[in-house]
């Protein structure tokens, strides 16, 4: 059986064991390596299901998969080989694609200054995680915006039921400071429910009642609509903000907590390091975020809040047009997240924002190129482009989600951005004019040219009943979008040698199938002597190598389908159709002849192929590999054959439940896509040795 998409990673990154950490974003695998020289560049980009492999600064390394990574990164840890892979990547994510990426692109600007590396990694992974709940919330926002529109409810803030609706997509930006603060403090590693808990302390309505107490001074700010206070904490004065939505203040808190938070762990003992290193973080970084960095942060984010809209006020044709222009260069090098952080920040502090507008305008040229490649791939017959692009214009229209498209095809093709550049420009210029001559009015009653929205979106299909001028929006991403997919389908977005390729395999597949089809209808006239003649020679191997019909226990217990053991992975049947056992013996023994493949140090997973190439996996436990081997006596080594019976590991199974974790013992089928059938039978108790699985070649 061919290797695994994720056993062909690990392979081409240079095996498990040059494997430090590996996690996973959206859309990418990253790797962190003991030796970034041993990976096989050029067998990743060519490999079915990656779009695209980035070296970064050190050992670092990335793999683009796609909307997928999540399904590989699991893959990739549920490996035998992975499991004594570095420690860190026991709790990283990962994925793969279906598509070649020049990875050169990104490299031109990442990879190569280290602190400005880990700075972008900083912002995406504060934001990364809470995408889902911000696109939620912006869903939600658009529905109601278009209800209202279309009068089905009325817009009436006194009713309890408008009151419970806005407070469901309201918690989300109200709580983003916690949210992000959680994140940006695990991504530096201190514990996140410190970095929450520190920046909860000025969210409690005890600290924002102090705007109202009698010896708090306020002044109103009109250009911002908000109001400063300065209150009298033991002879200090504090500035006091709303820091609700606010994201600078937990991105500069999170990085000096980080450095009290490690200092502190290195002059505290050990012994009493989980009572005191949050006491004292605690009270030192939340007095300094109080007095110091939340009034720096609110300063900041207010200063790049004003200015931009400064710019967007008496600049509009250029900021309009700009953003378009730079976006397709700015995602591909993950060089946006600053930008988010600023819409975020503009909501926050302006009430709306401005960004998102010329943004969609991107989005949708982005778009309109996938649809155009699209067209043509359904025209040329072209299967895998035809599958990509599919993907990639779904991912994009209903989600907003652009990297499917940028990795999966533009930047695959150079001719691409030729003909998408002039899609951004075009609709840049469109929502300039509209936005100008038609501007939108805020809730505060300013009048802004441009488009505008109250909500954290997406810019997909579902959301443009966020932006305020929606016609003007709509108006502009549709002439994105059309200009785009027409320049695309007209001008083709290959070059003639790549078109050429693509029509002669075409032309190839057809002829292939033709002969298939004849074939099959003159089965029924196969005479009985060919018939005979085949029989006999698919019987060849079958006499080598006996077939194999049942899988045995490996160990004596009661029977549990894949479902009941409380493993997401094993029963997604991500690694076959299996069973589970809930062990009452501590000896673990083969289930089948074979050799073993793969025999985990740690002694928690064994895979063993049969004679006939039946793949099957024993994993001792849930999560077992964190015990190091502890409580497990292997007595077998990789490369071994072993018959049904033979002694694999014997297993303290109550120092596993004193550890903490689930003594079920799983197995699965490993290659049960190749096989005609693979059946459990659970729900009964055996011994080790009873026959727990049917199979069926």
């Amino acid at each position: 059986m061919a290797d695994s998409l994720a056993s062909q990673i690990i392979t081409a990154i240079g095996g498990p064991e040059n494997v430090r950490s590996l996690t996973h974003c959206a859309t990418r695998l990253r790797f962190e390596l003991a030796d970034a020289s041993k990976v096989d560049q050029n067998a990743l980009e060519h490999m079915k299901g990656v779009l695209g492999a980035v070296p970064q600064s050190g050992d670092r390394f990335q793999v683009v998969i796609g909307g997928g990574v999540a399904t590989v990164y699991e893959n990739i840890m549920h490996l035998p080989e992975m499991a004594n892979a570095g420690a860190a990547s026991a709790s990283g994510e990962g994925q793969k694609s279906n598509a070649d990426v020049k990875a050169e692109a990104r490299s031109k600007a990442r990879g190569k200054v280290a602190w400005l590396d880990s700075f972008f990694e900083y912002l995406a992974d504060s934001f990364r995680p809470i995408l889902g709940v911000l696109l939620g919330a912006s869903i939600i926002i658009a529905l109601v915006n278009l209800l209202i529109s279309l009068n089905v409810i009325p817009n009436d803030e006194a009713s309890a039921g408008w009151v419970f609706i806005k407070a469901i997509w309201k918690g989300v930006f109200y709580f983003l400071p916690i949210m992000v603060a959680y994140n940006a403090a695990k991504k530096l590693k201190v514990d996140p429910w410190l970095g929450g808990a520190i920046m909860a302390i000025l969210m409690t309505p005890q600290f924002t009642s102090l705007m109202d107490a009698k010896t708090t001074t306020c002044v109103e700010n009109a250009a911002l609509g908000t109001k400063s206070c300065t209150a009298n904490i033991f002879g200090i004065p504090m500035a006091l903000s709303d820091y609700s939505g606010n994201v600078f203040v937990p991105l500069l808190m999170a990085a000096v907590l980080a450095l009290v938070y490690h200092g502190l762990k290195k002059i505290i003992p050990e012994s009493v390091q989980l009572v005191f290193v949050p006491f004292f973080c605690m009270i030192i970084v939340g007095a300094l975020t109080a007095f110091i960095i939340g009034p720096i942060g609110v300063w900041v984010g207010n200063g790049l809040g004003v200015g931009l809209a400064w710019m967007n006020t008496h600049a509009p044709f250029i900021f309009a047009i700009i953003i378009p222009l730079l976006y397709p260069f700015l995602v591909p090098l993950g060089l946006h997240w600053p930008l988010n952080a600023l819409m975020l920040m503009n909501i926050q502090t302006l009430g709306y924002d401005f960004i998102q507008g010329p943004m969609g305008v991107w989005n949708f040229a982005c778009f309109g190129a996938t649809a155009g490649v699209l067209f043509i791939a359904v025209r040329d017959k072209d299967k895998d482009m035809r599958q990509t692009a599919l993907g990639a214009l779904a991912a994009g229209l209903l989600g907003g989600v652009s990297e499917p498209s940028l990795y999966g095809i533009h930047l695959r093709y150079k001719l691409v951005y030729k003909r998408m550049l002039v899609g951004c420009g075009l609709g840049g210029v469109v929502i300039a004019v509209l936005g100008w001559l038609f501007p939108s009015v805020t809730a505060a009653g300013q009048t802004v040219h441009g488009v505008t929205t109250t909500a954290f979106a997406f810019t997909s299909l579902l959301t443009i009943p966020v932006f305020d001028q929606m016609w003007v929006y709509a108006v502009s991403i549709a002439v994105s979008f059309l200009t785009s997919f027409f320049l695309i389908i007209t001008f083709d977005y290959r070059t003639p040698e790549q078109k050429a390729e693509v029509l002669a395999r075409a032309a190839a597949d057809q002829k292939a199938a033709a002969p298939a089809v004849e074939a099959k209808e003159a089965a029924p006239a196969a005479t009985t002597a060919t018939a005979t003649a085949t029989a006999t020679k698919t019987e060849v191997p079958a006499a080598a190598a006996a077939a194999t019909t049942v899988v045995n226990a490996p160990v004596a217990g009661h029977v549990i389908a894949l479902d009941e053991t409380g493993d997401p992975v094993f029963a997604s049947r991500a690694l076959g159709e299996g069973v589970g056992i809930q062990p009452t013996d501590s000896e673990v023994v083969a289930p089948v002849s074979g050799v073993l493949q793969t025999v985990a140090e740690t002694g928690h997973a064994f895979g063993i192929k049969t004679d006939d190439g039946v793949e099957v996996l024993v994993h001792v436990g849930i999560d077992t590999v964190k015990m190091n081997g502890e409580g497990f006596a292997v007595k077998v080594k990789a490369d071994e054959r072993v018959n049904v019976g033979d002694p694999l590991v014997s297993v303290d199974f109550a120092k596993v439940k004193d550890a903490g974790y689930s003594t079920t013992t799983l197995m699965t089928v490993l290659n049960t896509a190749a096989l005609t059938s693979v059946t459990p039978k659970t729900g009964i108790d055996v011994k080790a040795g009873d026959e727990v699985i049917d199979i069926q070649r």
